[in-house]
């Protein structure tokens, strides 16, 4: 295939999953950090055309998942530097704490979850994806994902009882069903 039919098959391909992607991206992590795991996931995308099964956006989401991880791997291995620099040579002045986000709550609950069984709350929740795309987004089989989203549900509904009075985040009965 030459360049041109390539370009119009990935435009074709990545202009209606963009806006997703980065909805997706932007509740997980800060602004700046999703518009560079957006950017890295079209490169990959780009390099996997050729890869891409029928179903696409649970395929993005996967890759997405994979370019977000790496760049939290690269943030942390930078704040590990910045410490031992600290301790080196600690700065002068003190940072102004960073105001906390609306949503504290809720992200305090889904960090008490299981990693993966976070990530599989926010793709029901927040993706809208049911138990068989969000198997595909993880790898796990759609029977995996319906039991661990159920058990994990219930956990979600629980650690938001033990950090606030119930108000504001209940876990609601929404997205799609199997």
């Amino acid at each position: 295939m030459n360049t041109q039919a390539r370009r119009a098959r990935f435009e074709e391909f990545a202009a209606p999953l963009i806006e997703p992607l980065r909805r997706f991206l932007a509740r997980r992590t800060d602004p700046e950090t999703a518009q560079d795991v957006l950017s890295e996931t079209l490169l990959v995308c780009w390099r996997r055309l050729d890869d891409v099964p029928d179903d696409r956006l649970p395929w993005a989401y996967g890759v997405a998942r994979h370019c977000l991880a790496n760049a939290e791997r690269a943030q942390r291995r930078q704040h590990r530097l910045l410490a031992r620099i600290r301790a080196v040579d600690p700065p002068s002045e003190v940072a102004a704490e960073v105001a906390e986000p609306p949503d504290e709550r809720l992200h305090a609950a889904l960090r008490r979850l299981r990693p993966l069984d976070a990530e599989i709350v926010r793709l029901w929740a927040w993706e809208d994806l049911g138990p068989a795309e969000i198997a595909a987004t993880t790898g796990l089989s759609a029977n995996a994902v319906s039991i661990r989203l159920h058990r994990a549900r219930g956990r979600l509904r629980e650690e938001l009882r033990k950090l606030g009075d119930g108000a504001g985040h209940d876990v609601a009965e929404e997205g799609r069903r199997p």
